[in-house]
């Protein structure tokens, strides 16, 4: 165990670093901010509790120990139904906007239908956000804001890593709305469809396979049922920096909200405390687990 040095980037970007790094980690947790800018409640007629039926609630606390075990964390303090930094720059639906988009702006795509771009239209219960329409001004200043000072700062952590070790492992951490709910006290209570965790690699291209392979054999250990790339394969994030074959493999993973919390009313339940032990005790297994350069750079 190592202590950690928590530092926050303009108020909006939270990055706990090890003293020193002894393991080859990054775990990021994008959506499990709850600071929540007034001027954004301003603009919707959702109460608060609605307005954060989008967020990966309490995700960064299940995560939270990576620092100790000698890993680093980011995470972002504000929500994702104000600014979701897992998409790319500029993911925008033009029918929120009361002027013309400029051409580098991409405004079609299945998230862009869905609602969910960079600036989302809905929250995840298909509710719509805003009240009025929005400037392009307005979203490029929270990109410019939120959404690159994420970024940046995820990348000097992956690229420090890589420095440090060799290769890296980052760990992007979200959750899953259950669709059903779940017996306490247990992890064999299936939680529908989904299971318990899904694991994406974007279909094998964003990570090592025996490393995914084994962190699907350490996480049903747990007793936990995982399911890999359906329906969640890996986001932008992902996708971005998971790179093999330069020695970066990105993980993301899906944890389903029935182990840990009251989905309703967004508290936490009991649970989350074996939740926490396993994904500490996952990380740290993890995070040793890359010892032969045929895996740390394929």
């Amino acid at each position: 165990m190592t202590s950690d040095t928590n530092f926050v980037i303009k108020g909006k970007i939270s990055v706990k670093k090890p003293r020193k790094q002894t393991l080859p980690l990054v775990v990021s947790s994008p959506h499990s901010g709850r600071n929540y800018p007034s001027t954004f409640v301003a603009t919707s007629n959702l109460t608060p509790l609605r307005l954060r039926s989008s967020e990966d609630s309490f995700v960064d606390e299940v995560f939270d120990f990576a620092p100790k075990l000698g890993a680093s964390f980011i995470k972002a303090l504000f929500p994702r139904a104000f600014l979701d930094v897992n998409r790319q720059p500029f993911e925008l639906d033009p029918s929120m906007f009361s002027e013309r988009l400029p051409d580098f702006v991409t405004t079609q795509n299945s998230r862009i239908s869905a609602g969910l771009g960079t600036i989302a239209r809905v929250v995840s219960n298909g509710e719509q956000i805003y009240t009025d329409k929005l400037t392009f001004s307005e979203a490029e200043a929270r990109i410019n804001d939120f959404y690159w000072p994420y970024h940046r700062a995820l990348k000097a952590l992956v690229d420090d890593t890589k420095k440090e070790f060799g290769y890296c492992i980052l760990l992007d951490c979200h959750s899953m709305p259950s669709g059903q709910s779940r017996s306490k006290n247990s992890y064999r209570s299936s939680a529908g469809r989904l299971g318990d965790i899904v694991l994406g690699d974007c279909y094998g291209t964003s990570c090592n396979k025996e490393l995914m392979n084994s962190a699907t054999e350490i996480l049903s250990g747990y007793g936990l049922s995982v399911r890999r790339n359906i329906p969640y394969a890996g986001g932008f994030i992902t996708r971005n920096y998971g790179k093999p074959r330069e020695g970066v493999h990105a993980i993301q993973i899906e944890l389903n909200r029935a182990l840990y919390m009251d989905e309703k009313r967004i508290e936490r339940l009991d649970e989350i405390k074996l939740l926490t032990k396993s994904m500490t005790d996952f990380m740290n297994v993890l995070g040793n687990l890359l010892t032969s350069n045929d895996i740390a750079a394929e």
